[in-house]
C-alpha cells in the first residue's frame, strides 16, 4: 500500500537547521577556495583539500539534519551505517574534484562548467546514495523528471558558487555566496524527497523503531565536529577575515601580499652633487 510520507515531522525545526548547515559549510569550503586562489602551489593543495572535506560534510549534515523529520506511516525507519558513511566519502570526493579544478585552472569558462558539473553530481550522488542507506519496511520509487530537476539545481548551484568563489572578493561576498548555496544545496534536497513515493509492504506489521533523531545523531557528532575545527582554522588565519584582501601577486606568483614586496621604484635614489665634475662633463661635446 501506499505510505503516507512526512519530511516535516519537527516542524520548521529541520528544515531551518539543514539550511544552517549547508551555509556553514558552503561558507567554510568557499573562503578556503578563495584563499587557495591566493597562496603559492606548495600550500594550494591543502587549502583545497580542507574546502572540500568542509563543503562536503556541510551538505552531507544538511541532508541527515533534514532526515530527522522524514517519517513513513507503518514503516519505521533505520539506515545502513556503511552507506551511509560512503555517501560522505562520495561526497567530499566528487566536491574535491570540482574544487581541486577551480584551484588549478580558474573559475572560468570550461573550467568552471567542468568543476560545477562535478561537484552539482556529487552534490546528488550523496543524497540519493544516503537515501539508498535508508530501511524500511516498504519500496522507494522516485519520479524521474523531478530527479533530473534536482540534479539540475545542484549543478546550478555548484557551479555559481564555485564561480563567486573564483571573483576572490571579501568575506561579506562569500557570506553571501554561502548563503545562496546553501538554499540552492536545501532546495535539492527537498525537490529529491518531493520525487520520492513509499510502497509499504503489509507484512511485517507497523513496528516503533527508533525515532530518525535517535538513529542519525551520533553519526553526525563526527562532520559537526570537523566543521567546527575548520571554522577555527578559517578564524586564525587574519587573511580570512579581513574581508577584501589588498593583494597582488609579485611577479605572477599568486598568494604574495602586495604589503611584503619591497618595491625599489618607491624611494628614488638620492642625487649626488657633481659640482664642476658635472660642468665639465656637458662641456665636453662642445669642446670636442
Amino acid at each position: 500500500m501506499q505510505g503516507t510520507v512526512d519530511g516535516f515531522s519537527y516542524g520548521l525545526v529541520t528544515p531551518l537547521v539543514a539550511y544552517v548547515m549547508a551555509c556553514l559549510g558552503g561558507a567554510l569550503g568557499l573562503r578556503c577556495t578563495t584563499r587557495a586562489l591566493l597562496v603559492t602551489h606548495s600550500w594550494r593543495p591543502g587549502w583545497l583539500a580542507l574546502a572540500s572535506a568542509a563543503i562536503g560534510s556541510g551538505i552531507w549534515t544538511m541532508h541527515f539534519v533534514a532526515m530527522m523529520g522524514f517519517t513513513v506511516e507503518g514503516a519505521p525507519i533505520h539506515y545502513d551505517k556503511p552507506t551511509t558513511y560512503a555517501s560522505l566519502g562520495v561526497a567530499i570526493l566528487m566536491v574535491g574534484v570540482g574544487i581541486f579544478i577551480i584551484g588549478y585552472k580558474g573559475a572560468t569558462g570550461t573550467a568552471l562548467f567542468t568543476g560545477g558539473t562535478i561537484t552539482g553530481l556529487g552534490i546528488a550522488s550523496m543524497h540519493y546514495l544516503g537515501m539508498a542507506g535508508l530501511r524500511l519496511n516498504g519500496t522507494l520509487e522516485y519520479n524521474t523528471l523531478t530527479v533530473a530537476a534536482s540534479v539540475v539545481i545542484a549543478m546550478v548551484a555548484a557551479t555559481t558558487a564555485l564561480w563567486s568563489a573564483g571573483q576572490v572578493r571579501g568575506l561579506l561576498w562569500s557570506v553571501g555566496a554561502s548563503l545562496v548555496m546553501g538554499l540552492a544545496v536545501s532546495g535539492m534536497h527537498y525537490t529529491g524527497m518531493a520525487a520520492l513515493s513509499v510502497h509499504v509492504h503489509a507484512t511485517g506489521g507497523p513496528g516503533t523503531g527508533d525515532s530518525p533523531a535517535g538513529l542519525l545523531a551520533p553519526m553526525l557528532i563526527g562532520p559537526l565536529a570537523f566543521l567546527c575545527l575548520a571554522g577555527v582554522v578559517v578564524l586564525r588565519d587574519p587573511l580570512m577575515v579581513l574581508g577584501k584582501p589588498n593583494w597582488a601577486p609579485v611577479e605572477h606568483k599568486p598568494g604574495v601580499p602586495a604589503h611584503t614586496p619591497v618595491h625599489h621604484s618607491a624611494r628614488p635614489a638620492p642625487l649626488r652633487p657633481r659640482g664642476k665634475v658635472g660642468h665639465r662633463e656637458s662641456r665636453t661635446p662642445q669642446n670636442r
